[in-house]
């Protein structure tokens, strides 16, 4: 299965993401776990995308574009994937169409996680002071909700128009997210 999931930050994408990448045996490819290394790492690459994230801005197309281009060319990816932060913008759909279209293949679904507002700013509160994330400040993860509705709630209309969208309730337990999403994919696969 080739597989987008979206959200906004907070949604559980990531969470869920993991337990999808096992069900159908597709690695889960996240940019924001690839430029967390980066950063950890201080490369060129982390140094610039950090002045970004800490910001809450997203990292120039440029750099995620290649980034995912060569993630996506590697053995893993061949027969299936999920991508977990990208496409974010209306740009990089065009990117991603182009590079799928090279390959020869097409996306099965793209995934959208629901979670209301007030909810996504706690999780990321909370996320933040377990897992010492110095991105997760409230007003920076207000700014990334501002962010993720201009640039990236767009595509929702794109994929839904192409007839991928699957829109699916983040709200409550993770596995009951978790069977809400996977009946959602058992359906695609039908």
């Amino acid at each position: 299965m080739r597989l987008i999931i979206m959200g906004p930050p907070g949604a559980g994408k990531g969470t869920q993401a993991a337990g999808i990448a096992a069900r159908y045996e597709i690695p889960a490819i996240s940019t924001g776990d690839i430029f967390r290394a980066n950063v950890s790492q201080g490369t060129p690459l982390g140094l610039e995308a950090k002045r970004y994230m800490d910001a809450g801005d997203y990292v120039p197309d440029s750099v995620t574009n290649n980034m995912v281009r060569d993630r996506l060319a590697e053995a893993d990816a061949t027969d299936g994937f999920l991508l977990d932060g990208y496409p974010r913008t209306l740009a990089q759909v065009g990117e991603l169409d182009g590079m799928l279209e090279a390959a020869g293949v097409s996306l099965d679904a793209v995934l959208v996680l629901t979670v209301d507002d007030e909810e996504l700013v706690q999780r990321l509160v909370r996320r933040a002071q377990t897992d010492g994330r110095t991105d997760d400040t409230e007003d920076v993860i207000r700014h990334r909700q501002d962010v993720y509705n201009e640039q990236t709630a767009p595509l929702i209309k794109v994929y839904a128009d192409r007839g991928l969208l699957r829109t699916v309730d983040g709200m409550g337990e993770v596995d009951d997210v978790a069977k809400r999403i996977a009946a959602e994919l058992d359906d695609v696969r039908a």
